[in-house]
């Protein structure tokens, strides 16, 4: 097959990819993943039998765990900040994953005050406020209710912090800079049948919901959202909830910050109006340009992220076709479009979006690239099915003051050099 008669879509290689898997794709494939034609050759030689195939295996063991041979990918703790001192923050590698499931193991992390230690058959969880029936469960009776799973991501409202506040690109990888973010299967019972069960008085519109960790971590939430989509989260991945994920219960509030999310629940207070407590009047508050405050700023806004090539990487071959993959979401519904460029943002093409394609879920998009070995800048940019669309960096910077960060969403951009080594950078 001659690559030069592959159709291009955008400017600096990027391919159609129906093209692309139509057009010689035994010959491009063996390209694509950096095989030399001396390595075709010996490809098709007779290999010699490796050691493992010469005896029995180990045995299995009762939980599994994964290759000692992927021992590099694992969560990464992150340093506290001024305004997360004394915080606990894992990052997830997001360049390592494919797909839209983080591992529960690998799902990213952040602790205010520790991971509480709760023996689950004394946990309870209070409804009480203005309820007509004020309600306490225990989990025996909570589990007896009807489930429901979703596959949806949880993002941490400081997620992209460095990019945002740094005037100069930090040089960080993937999960460095993107990883507090995940996606996972949820099951749990819909909050709305316990509070309907408790009685919503009239007037209700907050519920001020607390986590049983030492430092009693609480938000003030809409009524209307908590009755709409949020759950009792009691599996995650279909196993019950790590204890870094909140066991033996924790609330889920798909598609806004992860912070009200509260882990290790067991506390609601149905109310007229929000309690104002510690988080929500100071860390997760947004300052604009103008000085005004933006306070209950809750869902996360449209993003993406290319995972590879991303930071820190080295592409294996200094040219050839590669396939550009990454990720997006947003807080207010599906992925409609995924774009991207590799010439610096003056040409743009569809990239593909994978099945399934779900709401306020991580969405897994791709393309084919052919790389002419020439330094360059890679772009995504996502648009979600309301029609919101991922801002420049510049625009975010113009909207928002410059100690803001919570809620970054900025265009990334990977600047990949004629050596093959791949940096973040700002354009």
């Amino acid at each position: 097959m001659n690559p030069s008669a592959l159709r291009f879509v955008a400017g600096n290689g990027l391919l159609d990819r129906r093209d692309f898997l139509k057009s010689g794709y035994s010959l491009t494939l063996a390209t694509a993943v950096g095989l030399s034609a001396a390595g075709r050759i010996l490809a098709e030689t007779e290999p010699a039998m490796p050691a493992w195939m010469t005896s029995l295996g180990t045995a299995d063991t009762g939980y599994g765990n994964p290759s000692p041979h992927e021992g590099q990918v694992r969560r990464q703790p992150r340093p506290s900040t001024p305004q997360t001192a004394g915080f606990s923050i894992w990052h997830s590698p997001l360049q390592h994953q494919r797909g839209i499931i983080t591992p529960s193991g690998l799902h990213f992390a952040v602790h205010h005050n520790g991971i509480p230690t709760i023996e689950p058959e004394r946990h309870r969880l209070l409804i009480h406020g203005l309820v007509e029936r004020p309600l306490q469960f225990d989990l025996q009776r909570l589990m007896r209710y009807p489930m429901i799973s979703r596959i949806q991501f949880l993002e941490c409202a400081g997620n992209t912090a460095a990019n945002a506040l740094s005037p100069t690109a930090l040089d960080g990888d993937c999960q460095t800079l993107f990883g507090q973010v995940s996606g996972s299967e949820w099951t749990g019972v819909p909050l709305s049948h316990l509070l309907r069960e408790a009685g919503v008085k009239p007037g209700a519109r907050w519920v001020i919901c607390e986590g049983a960790d030492g430092g009693s971590h609480s938000r003030s939430l809409p009524l209307a959202k908590l009755m709409d989509d949020a759950i009792i989260a009691f599996y995650q991945n279909g196993e019950r909830l790590r204890p870094s994920q909140g066991y033996p219960l924790r609330l889920f509030v798909p598609g806004w910050e992860g912070n009200v999310s509260v882990k290790w629940l067991h506390r609601m207070e149905v109310s007229d109006s929000p309690a104002f407590s510690k988080d929500e009047s100071g860390l997760y508050t947004r300052i604009l340009s103008d000085g005004d405050i933006l306070a209950f700023g809750f869902p996360m806004e449209v993003k993406s992220v290319i995972t590879h090539p991303s930071g820190q990487q080295l592409l294996p071959e200094l040219k050839g076709f590669y396939e550009i993959s990454g990720l997006a979401w947003s807080g207010q519904g599906r992925i409609a479009k995924v774009e991207v460029s590799a010439d610096n943002g003056r040409s743009w093409a569809p990239a593909q979006l994978h099945r399934p394609v779900l709401d306020k879920s991580l969405t897994r998009f791709s393309i084919p690239w052919q790389w002419t070995g020439t330094a360059t800048t890679l772009l995504s940019r996502a648009s979600d099915e309301h029609g919101n669309i991922q801002p420049t960096r510049s625009q975010w910077r113009s909207r928002y003051a410059a100690h803001s960060f919570n809620h970054y969403n900025a265009i990334q951009a990977w600047r990949v050099r004629s050596d093959g080594a791949v940096e973040n950078t700002y354009v």
